[in-house]
């Protein structure tokens, strides 16, 4: 390889599992981007890949931290836009009535997809406040993190070359390490080009190290394997 593989062993005290946007709007075939993420979604097994690194996170006890994407009436009053921020918004993506709000959330865009309520709204998964265009400087993801000691982070989620990517490089300009997950993230498939296909450059690029759902969930149970004390 011309690249090296820094990698990142995971401290189960120390690192968290953040997955982003595992909302209808990405994910459920009735949301507004299916039409243009639906096939990467299909080829990365990407809803069943995120299912199995919620479920591995609970069982062995890794702290899971889940940043949103919302839209309130007031950020339909933002006076520019950049490309995509002015399409979620033509769409309705992601919107909800209001910040103190549930009023038809439950189902919507917005919400969670089905399957993964029961370990987001388990008690003990940290949702944050929600970013606003695609990277977490918008929100209180890295404080959270901060506040528990958390020092690495395992990366999936919505979309690939959007919100996992813009995540990837701010929590490690902010010296967090990270690993993401390959297969369980999907990109927007457009004439302008293919959001994964770009997106897996820069993970390999920038990122300490790129797993798949496989490779990660061995990685987590090695960890707590080694947490127990010898025989």
């Amino acid at each position: 390889m011309a690249l090296p593989n820094p990698g990142m062993k995971i401290d189960i005290e120390h690192t968290a599992m953040v997955i982003i946007d595992p909302q209808n709007d990405f994910l459920s075939p009735a949301g507004v981007t299916w039409g243009v993420v639906g096939e990467s979604v299909t080829e990365n097994n990407t809803v069943e890949n995120i299912d199995r690194l919620f479920r591995t996170a609970k069982e062995i006890g890794l702290t899971v931290f889940v940043s949103p994407h919302y839209y309130y009436p007031a950020d339909h009053g933002w006076q520019f836009e950049g490309t995509l921020e002015a399409l979620m918004h033509n769409i309705g993506m992601f919107d909800r009535k209001g910040p103190l709000s549930l009023e038809g959330f439950k189902g919507s865009g917005a919400d969670w997809l089905e399957r993964y309520k029961t370990y987001i709204e388990d008690g003990a998964t940290v949702v944050v406040s929600p970013h606003k265009v695609y990277g977490p400087e918008s929100n209180d993801l890295v404080l959270q993190l901060r506040k528990r000691n958390i020092g690495k982070v395992i990366l999936a989620g919505m979309s690939a070359n959007l919100c996992v990517e813009s995540h990837m490089r701010e929590l490690l300009e902010q010296g967090f390490e990270v690993a993401v997950v390959k297969d369980a993230t999907a990109a927007a498939k457009l004439p302008e080009g293919d959001g994964y296909a770009a997106a897996m450059i820069n993970f390999r690029y920038l990122a300490n190290t790129v797993w798949t759902t496989s490779e990660a969930e061995k990685a987590i149970r090695s960890s707590r394997r080694a947490l127990k004390p010898a025989a």
